[in-house]
């Protein structure tokens, strides 16, 4: 970000402006600027959050017009025709940085344009477990991974506006957000959870938000471990840190010490409460300064320019949804080459997803575009013969004389998503003041124990209305939540099995935000396709690579299991679970479980090979290089991945691991020498001893593939040491 009109005068303009505030001011900007009450109104029967920007951080008798903050991070969630991007998972399914980078200066511009300056979307979450109902808010499951995405989404945004990485830390279920304590080594903490949050504010994220959940004891919110000692002392971050909405610490004077900076988006914690601790000399006002120092510094960095409304939805943002979508979209699986089709196929269709605009979750990640591309108005644009039906029963004969049937099956908000139960009431009577209605009651001091009767009530009747009926527990604001399943649901995985009874040219279309797993009908399908939640453009990304326009190029994220139980144990109702180093492609590497398709996987139109690996030291770098060559007859893009081992290592790691990737586009007969530089810090453990990381003297080998355990891998070993 650049310092604005402030020059080299900005820390002088800013300390100029604390000193010109008085305590109420600097209270009032330490909180968002709406009340409680009235603001919970506003959010959950104005639908507010589709609306506008939440605004804090403002004082304009010292000139300071606030934050005002915008959620994502498919795009902007304000009304109005903001371009709706694929979500992040299937964006991390491209393995394509720079896209993503253009993808955040896109959404920066339409956060000005929108009136917002802080965009609350830089979602990094690692994918512990794809039952985790948000988890196509984030990219992948590996932080190597994680961590280029969320830097290159942050630079994107940054060069418009302020780019929130969130949720600080270790937020990886959805149904229990609001009160599983998460426990783990510091160890794990810094390996595993937090190098992705490092790399994202170390590529200049001005702003970062506190999680729900606690972990290691301690309410993310008022966790001083994460907050101050990692995150400012540590990692030296000079931005702000900010709550999640609403309950997102429980303590404010815990939350002030600790290193909270801002109260979003009501006055519930801090406002005149926070006042009262510093008058009473539980906070002092020192502590105030700092995080108005970040708040007021990260305002005047904003770029000063013209933001017009022509830029919300713009041509060239659309054209931006439709590549991210073509180069997202995974080809599992493709026997006999039966993808892509003739351009005079005559194409069954079925499921109701194909003609639905299914853009994901419905929460505060939420897109409203002003026109979506299904599946189904993609393949009609591009082909002359195409027939849908929601069902199979009574087209069997459509079915069985098609050139092909494609099956569109998965999830939609539904399903998976994020979540707030009728149960969370409970967090509004403990913490939240009593309705304005009974507030005449509190000169009696009657107001909060009638207010808490009034919940207990209330939560006794969801609860005997949910025993009646168990679909009763109705979400308050989204509704997916974790799944309870990993599998296609029953209808879908019945049609797909009898389709293929009728005709063998058989391709399915799975639209999810994770993993699923298919192994009783994968077999019977010859092409296997995932989607996700493809964004406003994603019909015609799909018809361009059935038809061949477009050669898929995305790959996966993630690993996908034959069984979950290989994967780490997930209850989405937990109160307490301790995480370790084993999740994903890793676990299932250390416990010898092969998968359905490894991380890493993708199927192209084209062949690619690797040449021999080549390994050297360069600084704080190693650079490992192959060439890479399109064997095929058309043009493709490939992503060589690069992982590594350490076999005679002194503490336990995966047997591989990813540490280096890269995106290569190649015309047929092409070759191309691929350098990925993967810094030594990246290589290193934390050694809990030492409370540091420590590159250990140790041969490192690096295996250059083109998905996890890749048998045509071309590897090559280094010694390696401290400098």
């Amino acid at each position: 970000m650049s310092a604005g009109n402030h020059g080299d005068n900005l820390d002088a303009t800013v300390e100029a402006k604390i000193d010109a505030l008085t305590l109420d001011e600097k209270v009032d900007m330490l909180a968002g600027q709406m009340e409680f009450w009235s603001g919970l109104k506003q959010l959950l029967e104005e639908d507010y959050y589709h609306k506008k920007p939440f605004p804090a951080a403002r004082c304009e008798r010292v000139g300071l017009p606030g934050v005002h903050f915008i959620d994502g991070p498919r795009g902007i969630v304000l009304e109005g025709g903001a371009t709706t991007f694929p979500v992040s998972m299937a964006r991390g399914a491209s393995w394509d940085v720079g896209l993503e980078r253009d993808i955040g200066d896109a959404i920066g511009k339409e956060l000005r344009a929108l009136g917002g300056n802080l965009f609350g979307g830089v979602c990094i979450n690692l994918l512990r477990h794809p039952a985790w109902g948000r988890a196509q808010e984030t990219y992948g499951e590996e932080p190597v991974h994680l961590g280029a995405f969320g830097a290159a989404l942050a630079e994107g945004v940054e060069r418009h506006g302020l780019a929130c990485v969130k949720h600080y830390a270790a937020n990886s279920m959805e149904n229990a957000r609001f009160k599983v304590d998460v426990s783990m080594s510091p160890r794990v903490l810094h390996e595993i959870y937090l190098p992705h949050f490092k790399d994202t504010v170390d590529a200049g994220a001005s702003v970062v938000m506190s999680a729900y959940n606690a972990v290691n004891g301690e309410w993310c919110g008022e966790n001083e471990e994460l907050l101050t000692r990692i995150l400012k002392d540590r990692w030296k971050f000079d931005g702000f840190v900010l709550t999640d909405f609403v309950f997102g610490m429980r303590d404010g004077e815990k939350a002030a010490h600790a290193g909270l900076d801002l109260e979003m988006p009501y006055r519930l914690f801090w406002g005149d409460r926070l006042g009262r601790m510093v008058k009473q000399g539980k906070v002092a006002e020192s502590e105030l300064d700092d995080k108005l120092r970040r708040l007021i510094r990260a305002q005047l960095t904003l770029t000063e320019r013209d933001y017009p409304k022509s830029w919300v939805g713009h041509a060239d943002h659309k054209a931006l949804a439709r590549k991210a979508a073509e180069r997202s979209m995974v080809l599992l699986k493709n026997e006999d080459a039966l993808l892509p089709l003739a351009d005079t196929s005559r194409i069954v269709v079925l499921g109701k997803l194909a003609a639905q605009a299914n853009l994901g979750d419905r929460g505060s990640s939420d897109g409203r575009p002003d026109y979506v591309v299904t599946l189904l108005d993609g393949l009609k644009a591009r082909f002359d013969a195409v027939e849908h039906f929601d069902t199979l029963g009574g087209h069997e004969d459509a079915v069985r004389g098609a050139d092909a049937v494609i099956v569109v099956a998965g999830y939609t908000y539904e399903h998976e998503g994020e979540y707030v139960a009728p149960g969370e009431m409970k967090l509004i009577s403990d913490y939240a003041p009593p309705p304005p209605a009974l507030g005449f009651l509190d000169r009696f001091g009657l107001g909060r124990s009638l207010w808490k009767r009034v919940v207990s009530f209330a939560m006794a009747a969801q609860a005997k209305k949910a025993e009646a009926n168990e679909n009763s527990d109705e979400a308050v604001f989204a509704v997916g939540g974790d799944r309870t399943s990993l599998d296609l649901l029953p209808d879908d995985e019945a049609m797909i099995l009898a389709a293929a009874e009728l005709n063998p040219n058989l391709a399915v279309a799975i639209m999810s935000g994770s993993a699923v797993t298919m192994e009783r009908w994968k077999d019977r399908a010859k092409a296997v396709l995932m989607t996700w939640y493809p964004g406003m453009e994603g019909g015609h990304a799909f018809a361009g690579i059935v038809s061949g326009d477009v050669n898929p190029s995305g790959h996966l994220p993630f690993v996908v299991p034959t069984d979950p139980d290989h994967l780490p144990f997930f209850d989405k109702d937990a109160r307490a679970i301790t995480y370790d180093l084993w999740h994903g492609q890793r676990k299932l590497d250390r416990d010898g479980n092969a998968p359905a398709f490894p991380l890493g996987w993708g199927l192209s139109y084209t062949t690619f090979k690797i040449g021999k690996a080549k390994a050297e030291r360069i600084g704080d770098n190693v650079r490992v290089s192959a060439r890479v060559t399109n064997t095929g007859k058309r043009a493709g893009d490939d992503v060589i991945q690069i992982y590594a081992s350490v076999p005679d290592s002194r503490v336990e790691r995966a047997p591989r691991e990813l540490k280096g990737f890269a995106r290569v586009s190649l015309d047929p007969g092409k070759t191309e020498t691929v350098a990925v530089d993967i810094p030594l810090s990246k290589l290193a453990y934390f050694d809990e001893a030492e409370d540091d990381f420590v590159l250990e003297r140790a041969a490192y080998t690096f295996h250059v593939s083109r998905f996890a355990g890749d048998p045509a891998a071309q590897s090559v070993t280094l010694e390696l040491g401290a400098a």
